[in-house]
């Protein structure tokens, strides 16, 4: 987001706050393609970014989760982009924890967060061709991978019914105290094996490897989620979402390596 993008959201929300009667700080430093600052000791704002396409549904998925597996919702102003939302205090993420640890609090979130809806959210399917299309790896290895992904996809029977978080990993999991929440929803309709691949190349700064790879997979899959699927779906998503640019070229291979033969 460039600096007129972020000023402008600022500009939203001290307008809002003003007409809500808050008193915003400085925003959270991982708050890049939003504006997100504490209103008060249980509050948060959060204004979003118009061009971001995945998150207009977001106050509509934390409507129907009622703060079961998410954050409450306490006031909305959708023209706008605009969310009050709970405060998760301590607010740390399972980026501290140990992997297996983690990993299951994950599981139990998601599984919260999993349930059937219709519109107005959106179908993966539609969707995914579109990212699959606009992907642009800088290197070779990730051209190839995608090229893969491609095809993966075209013989791949996508599923819909199932509200996905979107965006499910170890930063967008805190803990709020007597329980662990998700925050900042990419919410779609698809299937749960759809919201793993992030997980499995979180959290920042870690080295994503096979066997810790391999470990997460197989706490999701005895949590009744489709192994082959997973393993279609981390392809796909790692393919689009040009994964071995930003965590690097070892995590092309692991996501070549673990697809089923």
């Amino acid at each position: 987001m460039d600096l007129s993008s972020r000023a402008r959201l600022e500009s939203i929300a001290r307008a809002v706050a003003s007409e809500w009667g808050l008193v915003i700080g400085p925003p959270f430093q991982m708050s890049n393609y939003s504006y997100v600052a504490p209103a008060g000791p249980d509050t948060v704002l959060k204004v979003g970014w118009q061009d971001d396409e995945e998150s207009i549904h977001e106050a509509d998925a934390l409507e129907l989760w009622g703060g079961n597996g998410a954050v409450r919702l306490c006031r909305a102003d959708r023209s706008r982009r605009a969310l009050l939302l709970e405060r998760a205090v301590p607010g740390s993420d399972l980026a501290a924890l140990d992997g297996d640890t983690a990993t299951m609090i994950a599981i139990d979130v998601a599984a919260r967060l999993w349930r059937p809806a219709a519109a107005p959210f959106r179908w993966i399917g539609d969707q995914v061709p579109r990212w699959l299309e606009q992907a642009t790896p800088g290197s070779a290895a990730g051209q190839r991978l995608l090229e893969r992904a491609r095809q993966q996809f075209d013989v791949l029977d996508v599923r819909g019914g199932t509200l996905v978080h979107g965006d499910l990993h170890h930063h967008n999991i805190l803990d709020a105290g007597n329980r662990y929440a998700a925050i900042d929803p990419k919410p779609m309709l698809g299937e749960p094996e759809f919201d793993v691949p992030p997980f499995l190349w979180n959290p920042l700064g870690s080295q994503m490897t096979r066997a810790e790879t391999e470990r997460r997979l197989a706490a999701f899959a005895e949590a009744g989620l489709d192994e082959t699927r997973m393993r279609a779906w981390a392809l796909i998503r790692g393919a689009y979402l040009n994964v071995g640019d930003w965590v690097g070229e070892h995590a092309i291979e692991i996501l070549r390596a673990i697809q089923p033969r």
